[in-house]
This record gives C-alpha cells, sequence and structure tokens, in this order.
C-alpha cells in the first residue's frame, strides 16, 4: 500500500508501512496514556478531574493567544525565546525520542553534498542544522527567535545563524542548492508565502523538504493521538517545562494543520514541482520533498 494521492519517492522513501504496525502503535500509545491518565488523577495538582485538562484550562490569563491560531509574530517569538533553554531536551522528551530519528530522514530526504549550500529554516538551536554542519556541508541555520539563535550559537559557534523572517528571508534569489524547515512552518503566520520565499531563494533545479506534524493515516490510531495524546501533552509540559503555554500552542497548532494532501497542494500552488511525502510514526509526521522547476 503506497502513499495517498502523490506517491512515493524511490530510494529512501518506502510504501507505507502494513497497517498492523499502526494497530501495535496504537496499543501502545494507549497503554502509555492510560498510564499517564492514572497518574494525574492522583495528582494533586489535577484533583478530582477524573480526566486529562483541557487546553484552555491552561491558557487562562496566558500570554500566547489560543490557536485558533492567529500567531502573531511578536507573539510566537516571545514564546520560543522563553522555551529555548530546554527546547531540544522538551522535544525529545514528549515524542518520546522520535525526533532523532525524524531529522536523519530529513537530512536524508535533503540528500546535500559538500560544495552545496543548505537553508535550514526555522533552525532554533540549530540542532537540525548540526548533521549538515558535520558533514561539511554549508548551512545557514535561520530563526526569528534571538533566544533560540543564542543558544544554538553558543553551543555550535562553527553554524552561521541568520536572523530572519521566513516570509521575507534576508537571502538573494537561488542562493542554495536545498531549502528545508521542520516543524517551524506550522508557527509562521503566512504559511503559503514562506513557500514561496523558500523557492525564490532556492536554485533552479534545487529541493525543498519539510518535515511537520501531520494526521495519523489509521483511523483508531488517529481517534487515540487526538483524544489522548494531545490532551496529554500540555499537563506533561506542565510537569517539566517552565512554559507550558508554549506547548499548549503546539498541540492546538497541530490540531488546525491541513492533512498531508491539503499541505502537498500549498506546495505545488507555490510553484513548487513533484511533491511527493512519507508518513512517519503512522503519520504523526510527514516530510514532504519538492522540486524547484529549471525554468
Amino acid at each position: 500500500m503506497i502513499e495517498r494521492r502523490l506517491g512515493t519517492v524511490p530510494g529512501a522513501w518506502a510504501p507505507k508501512a502494513a497497517e498492523s504496525w499502526e494497530v501495535m502503535v496504537c496499543q501502545a500509545y494507549r497503554r502509555k496514556t492510560a498510564a499517564m491518565e492514572a497518574q494525574w488523577r492522583r495528582s494533586p495538582a489535577f484533583p478530582g478531574t477524573g480526566r486529562f485538562p483541557l487546553a484552555p484550562e491552561l491558557c487562562d490569563n496566558e500570554k500566547v493567544s489560543r490557536a485558533s491560531l492567529e500567531k502573531r509574530p511578536e507573539e510566537v517569538q516571545a514564546m520560543f525565546d522563553d522555551v529555548a533553554p530546554r527546547y531540544d531536551v522538551m522535544n525529545d522528551i514528549l515524542s518520546m525520542g522520535q525526533t532523532r530519528r525524524w531529522r536523519k530522514i530529513v537530512v536524508d530526504a535533503v540528500g546535500a553534498k559538500r560544495g552545496q549550500r543548505v537553508l535550514d529554516l526555522a533552525a532554533g538551536t540549530g540542532t537540525s542544522s548540526e548533521p549538515y554542519a558535520d558533514a561539511g556541508i554549508g548551512v545557514v541555520a535561520c530563526d526569528f527567535s534571538q533566544g533560540m539563535l543564542k543558544v544554538g550559537k553558543r553551543r555550535r559557534p562553527d553554524i552561521d545563524f541568520v536572523a530572519g523572517d521566513a516570509t521575507n528571508l534576508p537571502f538573494a534569489d537561488d542562493s542554495f542548492d536545498a531549502s528545508t524547515i521542520s516543524f517551524g512552518l506550522r508557527n509562521v503566520n503566512e504559511p503559503k508565502k514562506a513557500l514561496a520565499e523558500m523557492l525564490r531563494v532556492t536554485k533552479p533545479g534545487g529541493t525543498l523538504v519539510i518535515a511537520e506534524f501531520s494526521h495519523p493515516t489509521f483511523a483508531p490510531f488517529r481517534t487515540v493521538y487526538t483524544e489522548y495524546l494531545m490532551r496529554a501533552l500540555p499537563p506533561v509540559a506542565k510537569k517539566i517545562s517552565s512554559n507550558p503555554t508554549a506547548y499548549v500552542y503546539l498541540a492546538e497548532s497541530i490540531r488546525a494543520w491541513p492533512a498531508q494532501d491539503g499541505l502537498a497542494s500549498w506546495i505545488e500552488d507555490a510553484g513548487w514541482e513533484s511533491c511527493r511525502y512519507r508518513n512517519l510514526s503512522g503519520g504523526i509526521v510527514a516530510v514532504h520533498r519538492a522540486t524547484k522547476p529549471l525554468a
């Protein structure tokens, strides 16, 4: 069974896993979230609720707008500045270590070689940029959060960190052999404009790779993910993050994001061609890849 509508890319882009695997993952998530719910029911932080707290309970009187998602740039930027010091650790915990595997798949999809130049947009602290730098590939880590960039520059002074707005990139036309963005397009207030900007700064024949949270493809798994995992995320964040509201925003922004085919249409409408995608972890994440036309 191959990926829906857009097919698979030869080689690294394998056919979708069998549904039996997805059922197994679904059962694992049910067990994990049931245990988490039992723990929270006993917690004094959530007395007598008998259920997961919903996102609105954590959003009251907070600074960040609800994810109807106006996504005011100054608010989103301040939010990421605030969580920057522990952002990578939080992501590893909340994804149960899957972010590292997802990043490797993105790097493989980009397929950059020595002598080429890669734009890593919404790079945050530069974790997603490190594999390119370590391989001797020229990479520019671009983000609009100064807090994230400062953390990244302290850790990896060898990487070129640049502050920039995804909808108005500070680069000349045809500057990069590939442009990539991982888990950041969803936070841009005008994502379609960002897709057009990435097209502008990428060389003809160059590659676009986007990793983003998406919609699980197996219906029972999708129900578990939405009703259990997404409700679990805010209270988990409240226990281990200094800014749990940032992760309420994350949960709500994932709900509001288009499914795999919808994002593929946005990419093609922006001028990219041959767009294909690959579902990861049962569709929790999708990696889209496209090419800039030669002419």
